[in-house]
This record gives structure tokens, C-alpha cells and sequence, in this order.
């Protein structure tokens, strides 16, 4: 029992720490700050805390070309890309909008799971991907679906952060994280995301001074890059944990806190097709997630080495890491 509740107990955890990222983005970007700039200290901060954690844990870590070549891949498809996009759209989309197309994960790792020969194809699962699809037209084609009609256009662009994660997801899931922990992999990705978006910060112009009187955007990018940290290693956790069918679902909690810390702490309301399409898109959800083939509670932890071949499938491990 207690192996099952430890993974439901992640999944709400996770969700709540995720979904305040997006209000805190909100606020971070709301007096000129741009996506270069938080990616950089975001990576940083990541990178200070895993590190400590690692060290303190007594581990070291890889620098190999294979593992250099994982931490490269996670940190553009984990962070440095997605988080272009969703800083970007957070600019001019309203908080709870981003957590509601961040519903769209699954979505979106639907069909690059058959690409991938991570999965096979469902009829209910296409009806899910359509709901879906509709939840987000419901967002888009009403006039009055958004405070203002013209902010549809960076709809698309936050759906780019969506699919960003969405292939992570088939990533790990497919090709595993080799020997290392969540703590680790997240650790070599944030030193690789700082080493990439330190110059591009200096080059655009976009990196952030710490000097100086501090306001909300810079304790929301400290918080949000905390959040960001935990929530990154939680997740890669429970997809070794309890396998990515599981992991994925952890979408739910994220765009309801989302919506949540939105309501509470920025003052966001919405109309009513915002709420349509937030009861499509979770329906759609529920629809295209795969279902377990095996019980969750044998599952093996991430700490071993976690090689998911397929998001139906039992994590298949080697019991001698």
C-alpha cells in the first residue's frame, strides 16, 4: 500500500509545484523580463541546488560523451526550448490559458509515441487527441473566449512548449536515463542549459542583474526555478517510479493548480468557453492516456537502471546497477 500511495501522493505534489510555475512566469515576465534571461538564472539556480544535493549524497557527476549527449538532449527538449516558447506566450497569454494547454502533453505524446514504436494506435485515443484539438479551438475561434481576441495568436506558440515536453516524455520513456538518478540527470542538464543560455542572454541583451533592489518578477523567478527544479526531478522520478502511463497523468494537477494559483493569487477570470474548453481538453485527457498493462506497485525505482520500452509496458531495470 505504501509504494502505492507514495506515487499518488507525487502526482498531486508535483502537479501543485508545476502548475504554480505558470503564475509565477506571469509575473516574472510582467515588467520586461525576457526568456534568455530567467533560462539562465532558472538553469543556474537549477544547477546550484542539484549539485548540493548531489554532493551532499556523495555523488558525482558523469561527463562521458554519452552522458553529455543525454544532458543535451534534456536540456533542449526539457528546458531551454520549452521554456523559450512558454516565456514567450506567458508575455501575453493569461496564467490559467498556459496551464490549460499544458493539458495537451499527453496530447501531443500520443501520436510521437506510435512515431516512436513507443506505443500502439487506439481509436479512443484519437477521439481523445480530438477533444483535444476542439478545447483548444474553443480557446482560439471565440471572440470572446480571451481578454483580448488578438492574444489567440501566441496560442500556437505555447502549444510549441507542449510538444517540447511531450517528447521528452517519449524520450526517457523509451531510451531511459542510463545509470543516473533524477537528481543527477536533472543536475548535468541544468549545467548544460546555463552553459547555453548564458551567452545568449549576454548576446540578446536579456541577462538579468541581480543587483540592485529586487521586485516581484525577480522573487517569482527564484520561486518558479525552486518549483521548476522540484517539480523536473519529481517527474523524472515517478516515470522510473511508476512508469510513464502513470507519470503523464501528473497533466491533470498541473493545469488545475494551474487555473488555481491563477484564480487566487493574480485575480484571473475567465469565460465561459474558457471553462469549456478546460472540461473538453481534461475529458480529452482521459481519453488518450494508455492504460497500465501491469500493477503499479511493481514497478521498479529510477536509482536502477530504467529502460521504459514502451508507455504500455512494465519499466524494465537491471538488477544487478
Amino acid at each position: 500500500m505504501t509504494r502505492l500511495v507514495l506515487p499518488l501522493l507525487g502526482l498531486v505534489v508535483i502537479g501543485a509545484a508545476w502548475g504554480g510555475t505558470q503564475p509565477l512566469g506571469k509575473i516574472a515576465v510582467s515588467e520586461g523580463y525576457r526568456h534568455f534571461g530567467l533560462l539562465f538564472w532558472q538553469t543556474l539556480i537549477g544547477t546550484v541546488v542539484l549539485g548540493g544535493i548531489c554532493f551532499l549524497r556523495g555523488q558525482r557527476l558523469p561527463l562521458g560523451p554519452a552522458y553529455l549527449r543525454l544532458y543535451l538532449i534534456l536540456a533542449l527538449v526539457g528546458s531551454v526550448l520549452p521554456g523559450i516558447a512558454s516565456y514567450s506566450a506567458a508575455v501575453h497569454l493569461p496564467a490559467g490559458v498556459l496551464s490549460i494547454l499544458l493539458s495537451s502533453i499527453p496530447l501531443l505524446a500520443f501520436p510521437m509515441a506510435i512515431a516512436l514504436g513507443n506505443d500502439q494506435f487506439r481509436y479512443r485515443r484519437l477521439i481523445g487527441l480530438g477533444l483535444g484539438l476542439s478545447g483548444v479551438a474553443l480557446l482560439v475561434l471565440p471572440e470572446s473566449s480571451l481578454p483580448d481576441p488578438a492574444q489567440s495568436v501566441w496560442i500556437p506558440v505555447a502549444l510549441i512548449s507542449s510538444a517540447f515536453y511531450a517528447f521528452e516524455s517519449n524520450f526517457v520513456a523509451r531510451w531511459g536515463t542510463m545509470d543516473l538518478g533524477p537528481f543527477r540527470v536533472i543536475w548535468g542538464a541544468s549545467l548544460v542549459g546555463m552553459c547555453l543560455t548564458l551567452p545568449l542572454a549576454l548576446i540578446s541583451g536579456q541577462f538579468i542583474d541581480p543587483r540592485g533592489t529586487w521586485g516581484a518578477p525577480d522573487y517569482a523567478l527564484v520561486a518558479s526555478s525552486l518549483l521548476h527544479v522540484g517539480a523536473y526531478s519529481g517527474y523524472v522520478w515517478l516515470v522510473g517510479a511508476a512508469g510513464s502511463v502513470f507519470a503523464v497523468q501528473v497533466s491533470y494537477f498541473v493545469t488545475l493548480f494551474g487555473v488555481i494559483w491563477a484564480m487566487l493569487f493574480l485575480g484571473e477570470a475567465y469565460s465561459a468557453f474558457f471553462w469549456a474548453a478546460l472540461a473538453v481538453m481534461l475529458g480529452g485527457l482521459a481519453l488518450v492516456q494508455p492504460r497500465p498493462r501491469a500493477p503499479l506497485v511493481n514497478a521498479a525505482p529510477l536509482s536502477q537502471n530504467v529502460r521504459v520500452r514502451g508507455q504500455g509496458r512494465q519499466p524494465k531495470c537491471n538488477s544487478s546497477s
